[in-house]
């Protein structure tokens, strides 16, 4: 094909654009003293490319809801990324030289305290889940939206990425482009697959890709595989690009030793810098951005309408959520449901039943699920995620990367605890609330009933931010009314009395064995008071001081969890500045299968053992 002076005067301006970019890379991280030049120095090439001549975005208005999307896997590579939005006119040069210092939002991996990062990256393996959930977006509002991924030749090792390149490819995300910086080496060895295109190419074509080889410093090939992409249906593209890393930079080019090393002031710099400004021309680059389409206007949510239990009812608390999550996509078109083969088992097959269309399945593949729910809640959506609370530790590094990025996902954690009965450890989610406890900006939320877990489904929708709701695979009884009023941060106080002197404090189906126990020890004159911590983080501590005070500073509680990091230790987090004493009752051994009645005693945490560890709480206290 013939190149025309317009071609050429394109290639010449990215070409321009690629060096200036590793100039700005160099003096950001020199000045830092800290980051990884060589690492943006290969991907120059691809992100000038993409930046000034591929994507339609508006520089003025970075968070652009509509705009093409740029996702930076490698987000070691953070500097390039600034420099291309220096050049594109919204940062200015000067605050590049800002990088990695506490008074700057350029902080050394991407995070959305910028507002041209939808999601923090640079935990190696997450970028193309999350394109792949705002890749199925854009199909789902019909727009012409397409999603760029850049990844390290390194984090290909990651599984992550292979589950999510199964997950598109079923999927069949055309508008879903990833390119692999295959720059040859990583932070301590070379990679395994080193510059074998081939090879790299089989395995993403076996995963139903379009694998696409090109000279990763060639404009023009670049330019070629991006059009080539945007024009291919029914599948995803990745653009497999040769580089070299540190290019540009004579004396580390291609060379060990220099990942995450900034060149040192001085000599080091001054040399590549002064090799790299010879290559450029006295003309500017000129440059007008194209600019997305307009979208079209989104309808506003209804009213969720209310749940409609008896007192006494029985019904599972995954149940419950199956239904009032179906109910919350009735009132709210911005709700979508991603699952993990176990529809059938969360009851998230009942909004399946109701919008196929936002429903969408991941398979058994929960990091790249919970990535692509991020991605979901990146481009305005209210993405729930469910799967059994024990399958969500595997997905803990986007869950913690969710927290990073103050992401609005909502994850329902089902079949907790030993409650669940036969089927045994594997399957028994006992770390869950200590792991998304942990997470500073997640609301933690552990219904009782199906009344409180219908309200905490629309609690969750409501609130701007990470979510984890936990429930049980028992049927339970309903004790709370339909017009139960429920608020984030606070507990319920379902017994007391004057004369109560032990506080009890459970959740979940551990509410029914302290009730069980609240009745027992009554017939025997122990008043005790009964608290349902439906909201774990934030806590309830002012309630919970209350209640501890009025007991005499003796506090119980009984969980469904292993000893550490559950709902004893959040309380006794709440009461640190108090004089109390917390008595924790949780599993503390690896269980084992059973029926669940069985189980709770076995372990610890039934009626009985709450019924013998008041009284002995009462007796030493008396």
């Amino acid at each position: 094909m013939a190149v025309t002076t317009t071609d050429a005067e394109l290639v010449t301006a990215l070409e321009q654009r690629a060096t200036q970019l590793r100039i700005d890379s160099i003096r950001a991280t020199t000045e830092a003293g800290s980051g990884h030049p060589t690492s943006c120095a290969s991907a120059a090439e691809i992100v000038s490319t993409l930046f000034f001549s591929v994507m339609r975005y508006d520089p003025a208005e970075p968070a652009n809801p509509r705009s093409d999307v740029f996702l930076l896997s490698k987000g070691h590579a953070a500097p390039i990324l600034y420099a291309a939005w220096s050049q594109a006119g919204f940062i200015p040069p000067e605050e590049l030289l800002n990088l990695r210092k506490i008074t700057s939002d350029l902080d050394g991996h991407p995070t959305p305290r910028v507002p041209f990062v939808d999601v923090a990256t640079g935990s190696l393996g997450q970028g193309l889940s999350v394109g792949l959930g705002m890749a199925l977006n854009a199909r789902l509002e019909k727009s012409d939206q397409r999603i760029y991924v850049v990844l390290g030749d390194g984090e290909s090792a990651e599984g992550s990425v292979w589950e999510a390149a199964a997950v598109a490819s079923y999927h069949k995300v055309n508008n879903l482009c990833a390119t692999i910086d295959i720059n040859r080496l990583g932070q301590s060895d070379p990679t395994m697959l080193q510059h074998d295109l081939d090879a790299y190419a089989v395995r993403w074509e076996a995963f139903g890709w379009q694998a696409l080889k090109v000279d990763g410093h060639s404009i023009p090939e670049l330019l070629e595989a991006y059009e080539r992409a945007a024009r291919t249906p029914n599948r995803p593209t990745v653009v497999l690009a040769r580089t070299i890393k540190g290019k540009g930079i004579a004396f580390a080019e291609d060379r060990m030793g220099w990942h995450g090393r900034a060149l040192k002031k001085g000599e080091e710099t001054d040399t590549a810098i002064g090799a790299l400004q010879s290559r450029l021309n006295d003309q500017p680059a000129v440059w007008a951005p194209v600019k997305p389409s307009a979208g079209r206007g989104r309808a506003p949510a209804g009213a969720v309408r209310p749940p409609a239990y008896s007192a006494g009812q029985s019904v599972a608390t995954r149940e419950a959520f199956g239904a009032a999550l179906a109910a919350l996509g009735e009132a709210n078109p911005l709700v979508v449901a991603l699952d993990a083969d176990v529809k059938n088992s969360t009851f998230s097959e009942e909004f399946l039943k109701r919008f196929p269309e936002r429903f969408f399945e991941g398979f058994i593949a929960e990091q790249n699920m919970v990535g692509a729910t991020m991605g979901f809640a990146a481009k305005g959506k209210i993405p729930f995620a469910s799967t059994f609370a024990c399958f969500f530790t595997r997905a803990y590094d986007f869950i913690r990367m969710a927290a990073i990025s103050n992401s609005n996902i909502k994850l329902v954690g089902t079949h907790a605890g030993v409650s669940i009965g036969e089927d045994g450890p594997s399957q028994m989610g006992l770390e869950d609330l200590a792991m998304a406890c942990a997470e500073p900006n997640f609301t933690v939320l552990y219904p009782a009933d199906a009344v409180s877990t219908w309200r905490a489904v629309e609690a969750a929708a409501a609130i701007h931010g990470p979510v984890y709701i936990r429930t049980g695979r028992p049927k339970i009884p309903v004790i709370y009314a339909n017009d139960e009023k429920f608020e984030t941060g606070k507990c319920k106080v379902l017994r007391q009395s004057g004369q109560d002197r032990v506080t009890l404090v459970a959740a979940g189906v551990t509410v029914f064995e302290a009730l069980k126990a609240h009745e027992r020890l009554a017939a025997e004159g122990i008043a005790v008071r009964v608290v349902d911590l439906y909201s774990v983080q934030p806590i309830d501590r002012e309630a919970l001081r209350q209640a501890a005070r009025a007991t005499g500073g003796r506090v119980m509680t009984v969980e469904d969890h292993y000893a550490h990091g559950g709902i004893g230790d959040a309380v006794l987090a709440a009461l640190a500045e108090d004089r109390v004493e917390v008595h924790k009752l949780a599993v503390r051994e690896i269980p084992r299968s059973g029926k669940p009645e069985e189980l709770l005693d076995r372990f610890g945490i039934s009626a009985n053992a709450i019924v013998a560890k008041a009284k002995a709480v009462v007796e030493r206290g008396s």
